[in-house]
Protein backbone atom coordinates (compact mmCIF):
# COMPACT_ATOMS: atom_id res chain seq x y z
CA UNK A 1 0.00 0.00 0.00
CA UNK A 2 1.30 3.44 -0.91
CA UNK A 3 1.85 5.35 2.30
CA UNK A 4 1.81 8.64 0.47
CA UNK A 5 -1.96 8.32 0.01
CA UNK A 6 -2.40 8.75 3.76
CA UNK A 7 -0.02 11.64 4.32
CA UNK A 8 -1.43 14.93 5.52
CA UNK A 9 -1.49 17.75 3.01
CA UNK A 10 0.71 20.01 5.05
CA UNK A 11 3.47 22.01 3.52
CA UNK A 12 7.01 21.20 4.60
CA UNK A 13 7.65 24.76 5.63
CA UNK A 14 4.93 24.66 8.27
CA UNK A 15 6.78 22.23 10.57
CA UNK A 16 9.93 24.18 11.11
CA UNK A 17 12.44 23.30 13.91
CA UNK A 18 11.27 26.33 15.90
CA UNK A 19 7.66 25.24 15.77
CA UNK A 20 8.64 21.75 16.85
CA UNK A 21 10.34 23.09 19.96
CA UNK A 22 7.34 25.25 20.87
CA UNK A 23 4.93 22.36 20.40
CA UNK A 24 7.04 20.09 22.56
CA UNK A 25 7.26 22.75 25.25
CA UNK A 26 3.47 23.17 25.28
CA UNK A 27 2.98 19.43 25.59
CA UNK A 28 5.48 19.33 28.48
CA UNK A 29 3.67 22.18 30.26
CA UNK A 30 0.30 20.43 29.85
CA UNK A 31 1.62 17.14 31.16
CA UNK A 32 3.25 18.94 34.12
CA UNK A 33 -0.01 20.69 35.00
CA UNK A 34 -1.91 17.43 34.91
CA UNK A 35 0.69 15.73 37.07
CA UNK A 36 0.70 18.67 39.51
CA UNK A 37 -3.11 18.53 39.75
CA UNK A 38 -2.99 14.85 40.58
CA UNK A 39 -0.35 15.46 43.27
CA UNK A 40 -2.32 18.34 44.81
CA UNK A 41 -5.52 16.32 44.77
CA UNK A 42 -3.77 13.39 46.43
CA UNK A 43 -2.23 15.61 49.11
CA UNK A 44 -5.57 17.23 49.76
CA UNK A 45 -6.88 13.84 50.78
CA UNK A 46 -4.07 13.21 53.22
CA UNK A 47 -4.32 13.73 56.96
CA UNK A 48 -4.84 17.47 56.47
CA UNK A 49 -8.37 16.92 55.29
CA UNK A 50 -9.17 15.11 58.51
CA UNK A 51 -8.64 18.13 60.72
CA UNK A 52 -11.24 20.45 59.19
CA UNK A 53 -13.66 17.56 58.96
CA UNK A 54 -13.15 16.62 62.59
CA UNK A 55 -13.69 20.21 63.64
CA UNK A 56 -17.34 19.52 62.98
CA UNK A 57 -17.32 16.14 64.69
CA UNK A 58 -20.24 16.23 67.11
CA UNK A 59 -19.73 19.97 67.37
CA UNK A 60 -21.45 21.90 70.11
CA UNK A 61 -23.44 24.91 68.97
CA UNK A 62 -24.47 27.84 71.11
CA UNK A 63 -28.19 28.44 70.93
CA UNK A 64 -30.37 31.23 72.20
CA UNK A 65 -31.51 29.54 75.40
CA UNK A 66 -28.25 28.61 77.13
CA UNK A 67 -27.47 26.36 80.05
CA UNK A 68 -25.91 27.99 83.11
CA UNK A 69 -22.80 25.87 82.84
CA UNK A 70 -20.24 24.92 80.25
CA UNK A 71 -19.53 21.73 78.37
CA UNK A 72 -15.95 20.63 77.76
CA UNK A 73 -14.16 21.09 74.47
CA UNK A 74 -11.04 19.08 73.84
CA UNK A 75 -8.07 20.43 71.97
CA UNK A 76 -5.30 17.99 71.23
CA UNK A 77 -1.96 18.89 69.65
CA UNK A 78 0.00 16.26 67.79
CA UNK A 79 3.73 15.97 67.65
CA UNK A 80 4.04 18.06 64.51
CA UNK A 81 2.25 20.99 66.09
CA UNK A 82 -0.99 20.64 64.13
CA UNK A 83 -4.04 21.08 66.32
CA UNK A 84 -7.11 18.90 66.09
CA UNK A 85 -10.26 20.10 67.79
CA UNK A 86 -12.65 17.55 69.20
CA UNK A 87 -15.77 19.24 70.52
CA UNK A 88 -17.04 15.89 71.70
CA UNK A 89 -13.93 13.84 72.43
CA UNK A 90 -15.32 10.34 72.06
CA UNK A 91 -11.97 8.64 72.01
CA UNK A 92 -13.41 5.18 72.50
CA UNK A 93 -15.91 2.68 71.25
CA UNK A 94 -18.14 0.45 73.36
CA UNK A 95 -16.74 2.00 76.50
CA UNK A 96 -13.11 1.23 75.63
CA UNK A 97 -10.17 3.55 76.16
CA UNK A 98 -7.90 5.16 73.67
CA UNK A 99 -4.48 5.54 75.22
CA UNK A 100 -3.09 8.71 73.65
CA UNK A 101 0.31 8.36 75.23
CA UNK A 102 1.08 4.92 73.87
CA UNK A 103 -1.08 4.85 70.78
CA UNK A 104 -2.76 1.66 71.89
CA UNK A 105 -6.45 1.00 71.63
CA UNK A 106 -7.96 -1.79 73.69
CA UNK A 107 -4.57 -3.45 73.91
CA UNK A 108 -3.81 -3.10 70.18
CA UNK A 109 -1.02 -0.89 68.87
CA UNK A 110 -1.25 0.80 65.49
CA UNK A 111 2.25 1.14 64.10
CA UNK A 112 1.38 2.83 60.84
CA UNK A 113 -1.18 5.06 59.20
CA UNK A 114 -4.46 3.27 58.59
CA UNK A 115 -7.38 4.02 56.37
CA UNK A 116 -10.68 5.60 57.22
CA UNK A 117 -13.67 4.60 55.12
CA UNK A 118 -16.12 7.32 54.11
CA UNK A 119 -19.60 6.63 52.85
CA UNK A 120 -21.43 9.16 50.69
CA UNK A 121 -18.21 11.10 50.41
CA UNK A 122 -15.58 10.96 47.71
CA UNK A 123 -16.92 7.68 46.36
CA UNK A 124 -15.73 5.74 49.39
CA UNK A 125 -12.24 7.16 48.88
CA UNK A 126 -9.45 6.21 51.23
CA UNK A 127 -7.81 8.88 53.35
CA UNK A 128 -4.17 8.72 54.39
CA UNK A 129 -2.69 10.89 57.11
CA UNK A 130 0.92 11.90 57.54
CA UNK A 131 0.56 14.61 60.15
CA UNK A 132 -1.85 12.70 62.37
CA UNK A 133 -2.91 9.09 62.01
CA UNK A 134 -6.55 8.26 62.57
CA UNK A 135 -8.19 4.89 62.56
CA UNK A 136 -11.90 4.44 62.30
CA UNK A 137 -15.06 4.22 60.30
CA UNK A 138 -16.43 7.54 59.12
CA UNK A 139 -19.84 8.24 57.66
CA UNK A 140 -21.39 11.44 56.41
CA UNK A 141 -25.13 11.81 56.82
CA UNK A 142 -27.41 13.38 54.27
CA UNK A 143 -27.41 16.54 56.36
CA UNK A 144 -23.65 16.68 56.15
CA UNK A 145 -22.91 15.60 59.71
CA UNK A 146 -19.73 13.61 60.20
CA UNK A 147 -19.83 10.63 62.50
CA UNK A 148 -16.64 8.83 63.37
CA UNK A 149 -15.15 6.27 65.64
CA UNK A 150 -11.62 7.63 65.85
CA UNK A 151 -8.46 5.96 67.06
CA UNK A 152 -4.98 7.40 67.09
CA UNK A 153 -2.01 5.65 65.52
CA UNK A 154 1.37 5.31 67.20
CA UNK A 155 3.39 6.82 64.38
CA UNK A 156 2.22 10.34 65.22
CA UNK A 157 0.52 9.81 68.57
CA UNK A 158 -1.10 12.65 70.48
CA UNK A 159 0.79 14.07 73.40
CA UNK A 160 -1.61 13.74 76.34
CA UNK A 161 0.26 16.44 78.23
CA UNK A 162 -1.12 18.95 75.72
CA UNK A 163 -4.70 17.72 76.08
CA UNK A 164 -7.11 20.39 77.29
CA UNK A 165 -10.71 19.60 78.19
CA UNK A 166 -12.73 22.58 79.31
CA UNK A 167 -13.98 25.94 78.18
CA UNK A 168 -15.76 27.81 80.92
CA UNK A 169 -16.83 30.50 78.49
CA UNK A 170 -18.84 28.10 76.35
CA UNK A 171 -22.52 27.69 77.03
CA UNK A 172 -24.79 25.34 75.19
CA UNK A 173 -28.44 24.57 74.94
CA UNK A 174 -30.01 21.41 76.29
CA UNK A 175 -30.43 20.16 72.73
CA UNK A 176 -26.67 19.70 72.43
CA UNK A 177 -25.66 16.89 70.15
CA UNK A 178 -28.89 16.24 68.25
CA UNK A 179 -27.90 18.49 65.38
CA UNK A 180 -24.59 16.67 65.12
CA UNK A 181 -25.66 13.07 65.18
CA UNK A 182 -25.46 12.86 68.98
CA UNK A 183 -28.08 12.78 71.71
CA UNK A 184 -29.32 15.48 74.02
CA UNK A 185 -28.39 15.18 77.69
CA UNK A 186 -32.01 14.29 78.47
CA UNK A 187 -31.95 11.30 76.11
CA UNK A 188 -28.38 10.17 76.71
CA UNK A 189 -27.28 7.29 78.92
CA UNK A 190 -24.56 9.18 80.77
CA UNK A 191 -23.26 5.98 82.39
CA UNK A 192 -22.38 4.38 79.05
CA UNK A 193 -19.01 5.66 77.89
CA UNK A 194 -15.29 5.63 78.59
CA UNK A 195 -12.53 7.60 80.27
CA UNK A 196 -10.58 10.30 78.44
CA UNK A 197 -7.57 12.27 79.63
CA UNK A 198 -8.32 15.64 81.21
CA UNK A 199 -5.42 17.73 82.42
CA UNK A 200 -7.78 20.20 84.13
CA UNK A 201 -8.63 17.66 86.82
CA UNK A 202 -8.88 17.31 89.76
CA UNK A 203 -11.56 19.67 91.08
CA UNK A 204 -9.44 20.49 94.14
CA UNK A 205 -5.70 20.07 94.72
CA UNK A 206 -4.61 16.79 96.28
CA UNK A 207 -4.05 17.22 100.00
CA UNK A 208 -5.87 20.58 100.13
CA UNK A 209 -9.15 19.48 101.74
CA UNK A 210 -9.04 19.00 105.52
CA UNK A 211 -12.28 17.01 105.51
CA UNK A 212 -10.89 13.92 103.77
CA UNK A 213 -10.46 10.94 106.08
CA UNK A 214 -6.90 9.77 106.49
CA UNK A 215 -7.69 6.48 104.73
CA UNK A 216 -8.68 8.31 101.52
CA UNK A 217 -6.02 11.03 101.67
CA UNK A 218 -3.49 9.28 99.46
CA UNK A 219 -1.27 12.22 98.49
CA UNK A 220 -0.29 13.28 102.04
CA UNK A 221 0.11 9.57 102.83
CA UNK A 222 2.91 9.36 100.28
CA UNK A 223 1.36 8.25 96.99
CA UNK A 224 3.95 9.51 94.48
CA UNK A 225 1.95 9.51 91.20
CA UNK A 226 -0.91 11.78 90.18
CA UNK A 227 -1.75 10.55 86.67
CA UNK A 228 -4.77 8.70 88.04
CA UNK A 229 -6.35 12.09 88.77
CA UNK A 230 -6.23 13.21 85.12
CA UNK A 231 -9.19 11.28 83.74
CA UNK A 232 -12.72 12.39 82.87
CA UNK A 233 -15.76 10.25 82.20
CA UNK A 234 -17.03 10.79 78.64
CA UNK A 235 -20.47 9.33 77.79
CA UNK A 236 -21.11 7.94 74.34
CA UNK A 237 -23.07 10.34 72.14
CA UNK A 238 -23.31 13.36 74.43
CA UNK A 239 -21.38 15.62 76.79
CA UNK A 240 -21.95 16.09 80.48
CA UNK A 241 -21.15 19.36 82.21
CA UNK A 242 -18.27 19.70 84.58
CA UNK A 243 -19.47 20.11 88.14
CA UNK A 244 -19.94 23.84 88.64
CA UNK A 245 -19.63 24.07 92.43
CA UNK A 246 -21.09 27.57 92.64
CA UNK A 247 -24.08 26.58 90.54
CA UNK A 248 -24.54 23.41 92.60
CA UNK A 249 -24.58 25.39 95.85
CA UNK A 250 -26.91 28.02 94.44
CA UNK A 251 -29.41 25.35 93.41
CA UNK A 252 -29.02 23.69 96.82
CA UNK A 253 -29.63 26.96 98.65
CA UNK A 254 -31.84 26.41 101.72
CA UNK A 255 -31.90 22.65 101.18
CA UNK A 256 -30.37 19.45 102.53
CA UNK A 257 -28.60 16.70 100.59
CA UNK A 258 -27.96 13.45 102.47
CA UNK A 259 -25.81 10.45 101.61
CA UNK A 260 -27.05 7.28 103.33
CA UNK A 261 -25.14 4.01 103.26
CA UNK A 262 -21.72 2.48 103.82
CA UNK A 263 -18.16 3.83 103.73
CA UNK A 264 -18.23 4.04 99.91
CA UNK A 265 -21.04 6.59 100.22
CA UNK A 266 -18.92 8.35 102.85
CA UNK A 267 -16.18 8.39 100.21
CA UNK A 268 -18.62 10.13 97.84
CA UNK A 269 -19.89 12.51 100.54
CA UNK A 270 -16.39 13.71 101.46
CA UNK A 271 -15.66 14.19 97.75
CA UNK A 272 -18.67 16.46 97.27
CA UNK A 273 -17.93 18.43 100.45
CA UNK A 274 -14.39 19.09 99.17
CA UNK A 275 -15.52 20.06 95.65
CA UNK A 276 -18.08 22.52 96.98
CA UNK A 277 -15.79 23.86 99.69
CA UNK A 278 -13.09 24.63 97.12
CA UNK A 279 -15.40 27.22 95.52
CA UNK A 280 -15.97 29.09 98.80
CA UNK A 281 -13.71 32.07 99.40
CA UNK A 282 -14.07 32.05 103.19
CA UNK A 283 -13.45 28.40 104.07
CA UNK A 284 -14.33 29.02 107.73
CA UNK A 285 -17.96 29.29 106.68
CA UNK A 286 -17.92 25.59 105.79
CA UNK A 287 -17.90 23.33 108.85
CA UNK A 288 -19.21 20.10 110.35
CA UNK A 289 -21.92 21.17 112.76
CA UNK A 290 -20.65 19.09 115.69
CA UNK A 291 -17.02 20.04 115.09
CA UNK A 292 -15.94 16.48 114.32
CA UNK A 293 -13.02 15.91 111.97
CA UNK A 294 -13.12 12.11 111.68
CA UNK A 295 -16.11 10.36 110.20
CA UNK A 296 -15.39 6.62 110.27
CA UNK A 297 -17.68 5.80 113.17
CA UNK A 298 -21.33 5.15 112.44
CA UNK A 299 -23.49 8.16 113.03
CA UNK A 300 -24.82 11.35 111.56
CA UNK A 301 -22.52 14.03 110.14
CA UNK A 302 -23.53 17.33 108.57
CA UNK A 303 -21.47 19.95 106.76
CA UNK A 304 -23.06 23.35 106.70
CA UNK A 305 -22.38 25.90 103.96
CA UNK A 306 -23.32 29.15 105.69
CA UNK A 307 -23.26 31.35 102.59
CA UNK A 308 -25.96 29.21 101.00
CA UNK A 309 -27.89 28.08 104.09
CA UNK A 310 -27.60 24.48 102.96
CA UNK A 311 -26.25 21.23 104.34
CA UNK A 312 -24.51 18.17 102.86
CA UNK A 313 -24.86 15.25 105.29
CA UNK A 314 -23.87 11.64 105.76
CA UNK A 315 -25.74 8.94 107.67
CA UNK A 316 -23.89 5.69 108.27
CA UNK A 317 -26.20 2.77 107.49
CA UNK A 318 -24.20 0.07 105.68
CA UNK A 319 -27.13 -2.31 105.15
CA UNK A 320 -29.98 0.25 105.08
CA UNK A 321 -31.93 -2.36 107.06
CA UNK A 322 -31.52 -2.91 110.80
CA UNK A 323 -28.68 -4.70 112.57
CA UNK A 324 -30.17 -6.50 115.55
CA UNK A 325 -29.81 -9.47 117.90
CA UNK A 326 -31.83 -12.58 118.73
CA UNK A 327 -31.95 -14.65 121.89
CA UNK A 328 -31.75 -18.31 120.96
CA UNK A 329 -31.26 -21.52 122.93
CA UNK A 330 -27.57 -21.28 122.16
CA UNK A 331 -27.26 -17.72 123.35
CA UNK A 332 -27.55 -14.30 121.73
CA UNK A 333 -27.13 -14.13 117.98
CA UNK A 334 -26.20 -11.06 115.98
CA UNK A 335 -28.74 -10.79 113.19
CA UNK A 336 -29.76 -8.58 110.31
CA UNK A 337 -33.47 -7.72 110.17
CA UNK A 338 -34.33 -7.93 106.48
CA UNK A 339 -37.86 -6.70 107.20
CA UNK A 340 -37.06 -3.51 109.14
CA UNK A 341 -35.31 -0.32 108.11
CA UNK A 342 -32.38 0.98 110.13
CA UNK A 343 -33.34 3.27 112.98
CA UNK A 344 -31.59 6.23 111.33
CA UNK A 345 -34.46 6.99 108.91
CA UNK A 346 -35.71 9.96 110.96
CA UNK A 347 -32.42 11.70 110.24
CA UNK A 348 -33.06 11.97 106.50
CA UNK A 349 -36.64 11.15 105.51
CA UNK A 350 -37.51 14.82 104.89
CA UNK A 351 -34.29 15.76 103.08
CA UNK A 352 -34.48 17.40 99.65
CA UNK A 353 -32.07 14.98 97.99
CA UNK A 354 -31.14 11.51 99.28
CA UNK A 355 -28.41 9.32 97.81
CA UNK A 356 -28.63 5.71 99.05
CA UNK A 357 -26.23 2.81 98.63
CA UNK A 358 -25.58 -0.60 100.10
CA UNK A 359 -23.39 -3.39 98.83
CA UNK A 360 -19.92 -3.89 100.25
CA UNK A 361 -20.92 -5.12 103.68
CA UNK A 362 -22.85 -7.89 101.96
CA UNK A 363 -19.52 -9.42 100.92
CA UNK A 364 -18.26 -9.98 104.48
CA UNK A 365 -18.00 -13.49 105.87
CA UNK A 366 -21.12 -13.43 108.02
CA UNK A 367 -23.37 -12.03 105.30
CA UNK A 368 -21.86 -14.25 102.61
CA UNK A 369 -22.33 -17.48 104.58
CA UNK A 370 -25.86 -16.52 105.64
CA UNK A 371 -26.01 -19.00 108.50
CA UNK A 372 -28.19 -18.07 111.50
CA UNK A 373 -27.86 -14.42 110.58
CA UNK A 374 -30.78 -13.18 108.49
CA UNK A 375 -33.93 -12.51 110.48
CA UNK A 376 -37.52 -11.74 109.47
CA UNK A 377 -40.00 -11.27 112.29
CA UNK A 378 -39.15 -13.79 115.00
CA UNK A 379 -37.64 -16.21 112.54
CA UNK A 380 -33.91 -16.51 111.97
CA UNK A 381 -33.06 -18.32 108.76
CA UNK A 382 -30.74 -21.28 109.40
CA UNK A 383 -29.34 -20.60 105.95
CA UNK A 384 -30.20 -17.99 103.32
CA UNK A 385 -28.27 -17.11 100.19
CA UNK A 386 -26.79 -13.64 100.31
CA UNK A 387 -28.33 -12.51 97.00
CA UNK A 388 -31.81 -13.46 98.17
CA UNK A 389 -31.20 -11.69 101.49
CA UNK A 390 -29.98 -8.60 99.63
CA UNK A 391 -33.09 -8.55 97.48
CA UNK A 392 -35.38 -8.86 100.51
CA UNK A 393 -33.55 -5.99 102.20
CA UNK A 394 -34.01 -3.86 99.08
CA UNK A 395 -37.71 -4.67 99.01
CA UNK A 396 -37.94 -3.38 102.59
CA UNK A 397 -36.09 -0.22 101.56
CA UNK A 398 -38.31 0.25 98.50
CA UNK A 399 -41.47 -0.14 100.56
CA UNK A 400 -40.19 2.43 103.05
CA UNK A 401 -39.39 4.94 100.28
CA UNK A 402 -42.82 4.45 98.70
CA UNK A 403 -44.62 4.96 102.02
CA UNK A 404 -42.50 7.60 103.74
CA UNK A 405 -40.77 9.84 101.21
CA UNK A 406 -42.70 12.70 99.63
CA UNK A 407 -41.63 12.42 96.01
CA UNK A 408 -43.01 15.90 95.31
CA UNK A 409 -40.34 17.31 97.59
CA UNK A 410 -37.54 14.76 97.79
CA UNK A 411 -35.43 13.41 94.93
CA UNK A 412 -34.18 9.90 95.64
CA UNK A 413 -31.04 8.35 94.14
CA UNK A 414 -29.50 4.93 94.51
CA UNK A 415 -25.79 4.68 93.73
CA UNK A 416 -24.72 1.39 92.21
CA UNK A 417 -22.05 -1.03 93.34
CA UNK A 418 -18.47 0.25 93.23
CA UNK A 419 -16.21 -2.46 91.80
CA UNK A 420 -13.14 -3.61 93.75
CA UNK A 421 -9.75 -4.55 92.27
CA UNK A 422 -8.10 -7.02 94.63
CA UNK A 423 -5.70 -9.39 92.91
CA UNK A 424 -4.25 -12.47 94.58
CA UNK A 425 -6.84 -12.46 97.36
CA UNK A 426 -9.50 -10.31 99.01
CA UNK A 427 -9.35 -7.41 101.46
CA UNK A 428 -8.63 -9.77 104.35
CA UNK A 429 -6.50 -12.34 102.54
CA UNK A 430 -3.61 -10.48 100.95
CA UNK A 431 -5.38 -8.99 97.93
CA UNK A 432 -3.37 -6.23 96.25
CA UNK A 433 -3.71 -3.26 93.89
CA UNK A 434 -0.45 -1.50 94.79
CA UNK A 435 1.55 0.21 92.02
CA UNK A 436 -1.44 0.37 89.67
CA UNK A 437 -1.09 3.70 87.86
CA UNK A 438 -3.34 3.30 84.80
CA UNK A 439 -6.95 2.26 84.19
CA UNK A 440 -7.89 -1.02 82.56
CA UNK A 441 -7.72 -0.64 78.78
CA UNK A 442 -8.80 -4.14 77.78
CA UNK A 443 -12.45 -4.74 78.63
CA UNK A 444 -12.00 -8.50 78.44
CA UNK A 445 -10.66 -8.18 81.98
CA UNK A 446 -13.94 -6.73 83.20
CA UNK A 447 -16.11 -8.66 85.57
CA UNK A 448 -19.72 -9.53 84.90
CA UNK A 449 -22.30 -6.91 85.79
CA UNK A 450 -22.84 -7.24 89.57
CA UNK A 451 -25.69 -9.61 90.37
CA UNK A 452 -26.68 -7.35 93.28
CA UNK A 453 -27.35 -4.55 90.83
CA UNK A 454 -29.54 -6.84 88.72
CA UNK A 455 -31.50 -7.56 91.88
CA UNK A 456 -31.78 -3.82 92.52
CA UNK A 457 -33.02 -3.15 88.99
CA UNK A 458 -35.72 -5.78 89.48
CA UNK A 459 -36.83 -4.10 92.73
CA UNK A 460 -36.69 -0.66 91.10
CA UNK A 461 -39.21 -1.72 88.44
CA UNK A 462 -41.75 -2.51 91.16
CA UNK A 463 -41.47 0.83 92.98
CA UNK A 464 -44.12 3.51 92.88
CA UNK A 465 -41.78 6.37 93.77
CA UNK A 466 -39.35 7.72 91.18
CA UNK A 467 -35.77 6.71 92.00
CA UNK A 468 -32.78 7.72 89.89
CA UNK A 469 -30.12 5.05 89.49
CA UNK A 470 -26.50 6.21 89.51
CA UNK A 471 -25.17 3.18 87.64
CA UNK A 472 -21.45 3.61 88.30
CA UNK A 473 -20.48 -0.09 88.34
CA UNK A 474 -19.05 -0.25 84.83
CA UNK A 475 -17.17 3.06 84.98
CA UNK A 476 -15.49 2.02 88.23
CA UNK A 477 -14.50 -1.32 86.68
CA UNK A 478 -11.93 0.53 84.54
CA UNK A 479 -10.27 2.27 87.46
CA UNK A 480 -7.93 -0.22 89.11
CA UNK A 481 -5.53 2.73 89.51
CA UNK A 482 -7.69 4.81 91.83
CA UNK A 483 -7.59 2.91 95.14
CA UNK A 484 -5.59 3.85 98.25
CA UNK A 485 -3.82 0.45 98.26
CA UNK A 486 -1.05 0.96 100.87
CA UNK A 487 -1.48 4.74 101.06
CA UNK A 488 -4.08 4.66 103.84
CA UNK A 489 -1.73 6.21 106.35
CA UNK A 490 1.72 7.67 106.77
CA UNK A 491 4.47 5.23 107.69
CA UNK A 492 7.31 6.06 110.04
CA UNK A 493 9.56 3.28 108.84
CA UNK A 494 10.11 1.27 105.67
CA UNK A 495 9.23 -1.87 107.63
CA UNK A 496 5.78 -0.45 108.37
CA UNK A 497 5.23 0.32 104.71
CA UNK A 498 6.26 -3.18 103.63
CA UNK A 499 3.96 -4.69 106.26
CA UNK A 500 1.10 -2.59 104.88
CA UNK A 501 1.38 -4.40 101.55
CA UNK A 502 -0.19 -7.43 103.21
CA UNK A 503 -3.36 -5.47 103.96
CA UNK A 504 -4.30 -3.13 101.11
CA UNK A 505 -7.43 -1.12 100.42
CA UNK A 506 -8.60 -1.87 96.88
CA UNK A 507 -12.27 -1.06 97.41
CA UNK A 508 -12.33 2.57 98.59
CA UNK A 509 -10.97 5.43 96.49
CA UNK A 510 -8.32 8.10 96.87
CA UNK A 511 -9.58 11.66 97.18
CA UNK A 512 -9.46 13.54 94.98
CA UNK A 513 -10.29 10.73 92.59
CA UNK A 514 -13.03 8.55 91.15
CA UNK A 515 -15.85 9.61 93.56
CA UNK A 516 -15.48 13.14 92.15
CA UNK A 517 -16.83 11.68 88.91
CA UNK A 518 -19.75 10.11 90.75
CA UNK A 519 -20.67 13.57 92.00
CA UNK A 520 -20.24 14.97 88.50
CA UNK A 521 -22.78 12.39 87.34
CA UNK A 522 -25.06 13.23 90.28
CA UNK A 523 -24.94 16.87 89.18
CA UNK A 524 -25.73 15.92 85.57
CA UNK A 525 -28.58 13.65 86.72
CA UNK A 526 -30.15 16.42 88.79
CA UNK A 527 -30.00 18.73 85.78
CA UNK A 528 -31.44 16.00 83.54
CA UNK A 529 -34.39 15.55 85.91
CA UNK A 530 -34.82 19.33 86.03
CA UNK A 531 -37.03 19.41 89.11
CA UNK A 532 -37.51 22.46 91.33
CA UNK A 533 -34.35 24.53 91.64
CA UNK A 534 -32.62 22.14 89.22
CA UNK A 535 -34.63 23.28 86.23
CA UNK A 536 -32.42 24.44 83.40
Amino acid sequence: MDSKKFSLPVADHVITPRKKVISGFILWISASLILLSVILFTNSLKGRVVSPLLQGFNAVHTLNSSWPFSFPTSSFTNTSGNEVLLDNPQMEKDGNFVDFSSGSVNGSVFNSTHLGNFSDFGNNGSLHGEDLSFVGNFSVTIDGDLNANVSVGEENSIDVNNAVVGGDDKEVDGSDGEENGGKSLEKCDIFDGGWVRDETKPYYPAGSCPHVDRDFNCHPNGRPDDGFLKWKWQPNGCNIPSLNATDFLERLRGQTLVFVGDSLNRNMWESLVCILRNSIENKERVYEISGRTEFKKKGFYAFRFEDYNCSVDFVGSPFLVRESSFNSKNGTLETLRLDLMDQTTKMYEDADIIVFNTGHWWTHEKTSKGEDYYQEGNYVHPRLKVLEAYKRALLTWAKWVDNNVDSNRTQVFFRGYSVTHFRGGQWNSGGQCHKETEPIFNTTYFRKYPSKMRAFEHVLQEMKSPVMYLNISRLTDYRKDGHPSIYRMQYKTEEERIAAERSQDCSHWCLPGVPDTWNELLYASLLKAGRGSWKI
